[in-house]
């Protein structure tokens, strides 16, 4: 497998798909292979330790801190959402269909600002969900400020300070979520973006999420800042610590992440029904966000099933990082690069390295 690995991602490099970036593997507890390549954009090759912003990727980090933190309180996520925030749209909606897309709100009725959480809570509370289960659509942008104020009324922090006390630093992750110190900043690649319009694909998606007026385009817009790679490329991004695209990782830092979800890590706060949580699917079906069929987990992504082998579950981030793992086999898989591609599941780099597994 190492050596399929690392031909691929070999391959990547030398047909000019991937500029920069790494793959890490492990199984149950023990690093198989840290693959690096290309450059940071900064004037540094790229190394292990080398971090970058991997978007959505971030996802099911956040969820775990929410499920471990209902686990401490001895709540599950079949909990009411209208039992920690009353003034929530759809108070009778539980946190595992919150988690898993269903709740109808991937729009807002008014824009706010990412780093304005009360600016995005008193959003949320005007607006009214779009869809209500079984039927579901991603949340690319709300899911943060969602997930936010859930740990808020839960335990009186957000997700960036419960990632860094609770887990980032109990087990040395080189993946943080707000908290990046600022000796770190060197070890920041820069993201690339993509060409747009030039190359779009004309798919429903693309013609929803380039008219102003759908629901699609509102979902990824109505939450503003930190959209462009450019953007991204500033402390202020790496430190917005939101929950929904705000971490910034390493490839064996986020193929830890999984590891310690698996109970992989001697030392993992994290108990063992996160990890059942996190893997068992709550919708499956046509997504009203990205207009084709997805699957969602409390927190994660559980299909197309080629980018989740062996039964598993993960998360891709914009532009192509990517992270998993498979409860059956303690394998977890993790890519972060810098040279963004179009699309919002992983693409031709990230099929031909889970292909080699």
């Amino acid at each position: 497998m190492i050596q399929k690995l690392q031909a691929a991602f070999e391959q990547n490099l030398a047909d000019g798909l991937e500029q920069g970036g790494s793959v890490s593997v492990w199984k149950d507890g023990v690093e198989l292979v840290t693959l690096c390549g290309g450059d940071t954009g900064t004037g540094f090759s790229w190394q292990a330790d080398t971090l970058v912003p991997i978007y959505s990727a971030t996802k099911p980090a956040a969820a775990a801190c929410l499920l471990q933190a209902l686990y401490d309180c001895c709540r599950s996520p079949e909990l009411q959402v209208g039992e920690l925030w009353p003034r929530f749209p759809q108070p009778e909606l539980s946190i595992a269909e919150l988690l898993s897309h269903q709740g109808g709100l991937a729009a807002l009725a008014e824009p706010a600002p990412l780093e304005d959480l009360d600016a995005c809570r008193l959003s949320i509370e005007k607006s009214s969900p779009l869809w209500v289960p079984p039927q579901h659509g991603y949340h690319p942008q709300t899911f943060g400020p969602l997930v936010d104020i859930l740990m808020l009324e839960l335990t009186g922090m957000r997700v960036a300070d419960f990632w860094e006390s609770r887990i980032r630093r109990p087990l040395g992750l080189d993946f943080y979520i707000g908290h990046l110190p600022q000796e770190a900043f060197t070890r920041v690649a820069h993201l690339r973006t993509a060409r747009m319009r030039c190359s779009m694909p004309s798919t429903p998606f693309y013609r929803e999420y380039f008219d102003e007026s759908s629901p699609v385009h509102r979902a990824f817009n109505s939450i503003t800042g930190f959209h462009s790679a450019r953007e991204m490329n500033t402390p202020a991004a790496w430190l917005s610590g939101s929950p929904a695209k705000g971490g910034v990782a390493s490839s064996r830092g986020l193929a830890m992440f999984y590891q310690a979800i698996l109970g992989c890590l001697a030392s993992s706060p994290f108990a063992p029904e996160v990890a059942e949580w996190l893997s068992t699917p709550q919708c499956s079906g046509q997504d009203l966000t990205l207009l084709q069929h997805t699957a969602f987990t409390c927190g994660a992504m559980c299909e197309p099933s080629e980018f989740f082998p062996y039964g598993g579950f993960g998360h891709a981030g914009a532009g192509g990082s990517h992270g998993c793992c498979s409860p059956a086999n303690g394998l977890s898989f993790a890519y972060v690069m810098r040279g963004m591609e179009l699309g919002n599941l992983p693409g031709s780099r990230v099929r031909r390295l889970l292909a080699a597994l």
